[in-house]
């Protein structure tokens, strides 16, 4: 979609979404994340391709008879209306009588962990409240499709789990189809089955998230997902060869330049002197996150170095400057071909 002389929001976009599963759509700021919403929502039309729901072409069809429902960042409640009438709105647009629709709406009140809180006006409920309110909203329509656009973002992290919480809770009740748009590869990691990758207007990669994070197709992916330690080097054999040595890989990859990547989480610390380390390096920055810690691990050997991320397990602890061994487990290596200049690694990778 895009207008003469403008760049497309999307191009050679192509996705499925089985039913009653959660699909993510992760990436940046602009990538076209929200594109995909509306255009499934029917909100924006599509200069090339189509939206089909159960094999059906929803060309020309009204966002309002497609079956689908969207809950936004902002709530977008009326202020003037109880909680209860909010949520019995789509019932009422249908036709509904007020009775029936305000009791069906005490119903998903209740789902949403919301009893009791009928007769408050809008305006008078918390952050959390409302998108409750409006997820409830949402479901009373029963749509066939729930399409979700960053609703959890402006909510702080307390809230945001438990709204994660509530949404895996109706999902294994109500066993709806989701869309789910996001920036927080976590969320999508706490939320859906699978996740495909959205970088400028392109699907990078599209898949289970586990596999997304540990066999990504390209730097661009892993640093989306997170992914901190990049290695330039390359593969002879099935072996890759950088300033971390000889490292075999788990498969085979094509012969050439390539970058290693590996999940911080898989990296394992050690005694220096530990016979299992896969490399020695000392220690270059530390960093906490609560019980678990980050740290920064410099290697240096043949005239290179490299830089590896680690997490600490709980209770673990280093100091900046001291020697240590890391493990790097065989199954957690993985390899993607060096991008373009622009996008290249350096030899110790991301830093944040």
């Amino acid at each position: 979609m895009h207008g003469r002389g403008v760049a497309p929001a999307l191009t050679g976009f192509s996705l499925e979404v089985p039913a009653g599963s959660c699909v993510a759509i992760l990436g940046p700021s602009g990538s076209g994340k929200s594109t995909v919403l509306r255009l499934t929502a029917g909100l924006d039309a599509p200069t090339a391709g189509s939206v089909h729901l159960d094999g059906a072409d929803l060309a020309g069809v009204l966002p309002e008879r497609r079956g689908m429902a969207m809950v936004f960042q902002r709530p977008l409640l009326f202020p003037h209306l109880s909680v209860r009438d909010n949520v019995a709105f789509a019932d009422r647009v249908r036709g509904v009588p007020r009775r029936a629709a305000r009791r069906r709406a005490e119903e998903y009140l209740g789902l949403v962990q919301l009893d009791g809180f009928g007769d408050r006006p809008a305006r008078a409920l918390s952050g959390g409240q409302e998108q409750r309110v409006a997820l409830a909203r949402a479901l009373a329509a029963e749509p066939r499709v729930l399409l979700l656009d960053e609703p959890f973002s402006a909510l702080d992290v307390r809230l945001r789990e438990e709204m994660h919480e509530l949404l895996a809770d109706l999902r294994a009740r109500l066993e709806p189809t989701i869309l789910l748009v996001t920036h927080d590869h976590a969320e999508a990691d706490a939320l859906a089955d699978s996740a495909a990758v959205l970088d400028g207007g392109r699907l990078l990669q599209a898949g289970p998230l586990r596999d997304l994070y540990a066999r990504p197709a390209s730097l661009a992916v892993s640093r989306l997902l997170g992914g901190r330690t990049e290695v330039a080097g390359t593969v002879v054999a099935g072996v890759h060869h950088s300033p971390l040595g000889a490292l075999a890989l788990p498969r085979a990859f094509p012969d050439g330049a390539a970058v290693l990547v590996l999940r911080h989480e898989a990296v394992q610390v050690t005694p220096p002197a530990d016979p299992a380390a896969d490399a020695v390096g000392t220690v270059v920055r530390v960093r906490r996150r609560g019980l678990r810690g980050l740290v920064t691990v410099e290697i240096t050997a043949d005239g290179g170095s490299a830089t590896v991320d680690a997490e600490l397990g709980p209770g673990q602890d280093v100091g900046t400057g001291r020697t240590v061994g890391l493990r790097l487990p065989a199954e957690d290596r993985w390899v993607v071909p060096v991008d373009d200049a622009s996008d290249g690694p350096s030899a110790g990778g991301p830093r944040a």
